[in-house]
């Protein structure tokens, strides 16, 4: 059990120097409150950008099922393009940004408005 030639991982001894052990954060100044304030004003996305239609469908692609948001007003196509993005991650599955609605693919409406809350819009289930 105990060979010379290993090393042992159960603790023991440190594999060596800690470049920011040095280091603490006494001495260093406080962000004023203003410059705190603007920070979180920037991460929190307005929380009125208008209402989005959440649609499902199925006509025009042989069965298969899509879910279809429109009615984005005031924002350009680089915003939708990283919104389909996220809905895409979340959901796991394949989708697009054509003709100013975003198409994802699948009955994902429930992820698609968790998406949407997030980003500030207000959406809304239509159609069947």
């Amino acid at each position: 059990m105990n060979d010379p030639g290993k090393i042992p991982t159960r603790g023991g001894k440190s594999l060596g120097q800690n470049p920011f052990g040095a280091l603490s954060g006494t001495g260093l100044p406080i962000a004023p409150q203003s410059v705190l304030r603007q920070a979180a004003e920037k991460e929190a996305p307005s929380k009125n950008r208008g209402r989005v239609d959440i649609k499902r469908t199925t006509a025009g692609r042989g069965g298969k099922t899509v879910t279809i948001v429109t009615g984005f007003t005031g924002i350009g196509l680089p915003e939708k393009e990283s919104l389909a993005k996220k809905m895409r991650n979340a959901c796991g599955c394949g989708g697009t940004v054509k003709d100013g609605e975003i198409e994802i693919q699948g009955d994902q409406r429930e992820a698609v408005a968790r998406i949407l809350t997030g980003a500030g819009f207000r959406p809304v289930f239509a159609g069947g």
